[in-house]
């Protein structure tokens, strides 16, 4: 079967009020409340921050010229509320064999780790996502690390493919630098979340991310065969996500490619 033929079968299939394999532009806790119930089968996501960010910032090596604007934050004094809010969503969304992965730093941990537990959810493992360099600091140690709660809603009927004979809870995988082209200013690494996706879903599962920036989540999806729903309420970002899934090949690793540009390790900081 060809590749347009394939795209062809997959287009214009529905859920509730939206097309899958699309991502929409607006706020995800409005959105949310549009998709059925138990109808999603894995949730990856990576939260707005709640700390003062400058989203065009010079840092991690980025040229600030081409680092977009428009970071969406939440006040810190209203983050749980909000993490609260959208989990309800989730649990509502998600099937019962299926899980969630959020994404998390140290500063917003509490807030996550107590709205999982108020809303419902079991966790499973936390993860810990270490990496090749964080922001310069002067009285304190460089945070180097992301964690990740994987959690779901039945701890007997969770899907959870074993592709590791011995899968530990610490991740070593390097962020991306890329070189000459436009980008957000946080973006989670190709091969993390493609290594979730593999654990956790199956080929013609539904993949969603509520908060879906340069739309990471979604070219894993679309590479490894998965469905993919997204959510971004940043108009540059969201059509940042756009153009890079519109370049990916369903089925086919594109890891150095998407774009025409490529993704580096950055050993330099």
């Amino acid at each position: 079967m060809g590749e347009k033929h394939r795209e062809n079968i997959m287009k214009n299939i529905k859920l509730g009020a939206f097309e899958l394999d699309n991502i929409y532009c607006g706020d995800a806790l409005e959105l949310m409340k549009k998709i059925p119930d138990e109808s999603i089968d894995l949730i990856v996501t990576d939260p707005p921050f709640a700390i003062e960010f400058k989203a065009r910032r010079n840092n991690y090596n980025r040229t600030q010229s081409r680092v977009l604007e428009g970071y969406n934050e939440i006040p810190k004094e209203k983050y749980y509320e909000f993490t609260k809010l959208w989990m309800k969503e989730g649990y509502r969304i998600l099937k019962d064999t299926g899980s969630m992965y959020v994404f998390s730093g140290w500063t917003n941990l509490k807030d996550i780790l107590n709205a999982i537990d108020e809303v419902g959810f079991i966790t499973i493992n936390h993860i810990i996502w270490k990496y090749q360099f964080g922001v310069f600091t002067k009285r304190r140690y460089v945070t180097s690390h992301y964690h990740i709660i994987f959690v779901v809603k039945d701890e007997k009927r969770y899907k959870f493919n074993k592709i590791e004979h011995y899968p530990e809870d610490v991740w070593i995988i390097n962020r991306e630098y890329w070189t000459g082209k436009i980008k957000t200013p946080t973006k989670l690494p190709l091969e993390l979340v493609k290594k979730i996706l593999l654990y956790s879903s199956d080929k013609g599962d539904i993949v969603f991310d509520p908060f879906i920036g340069s739309g990471t989540v979604a070219v894993a999806a679309k590479m490894l065969g998965r469905h993919y729903l997204g959510f971004e309420i940043v108009e540059s970002y969201y059509k940042l996500a756009k153009e890079r899934v519109s370049k990916v090949q369903m089925g086919l690793d594109l890891f150095n490619e998407i774009d025409g540009e490529t993704y580096e390790e950055d050993d330099n900081a």
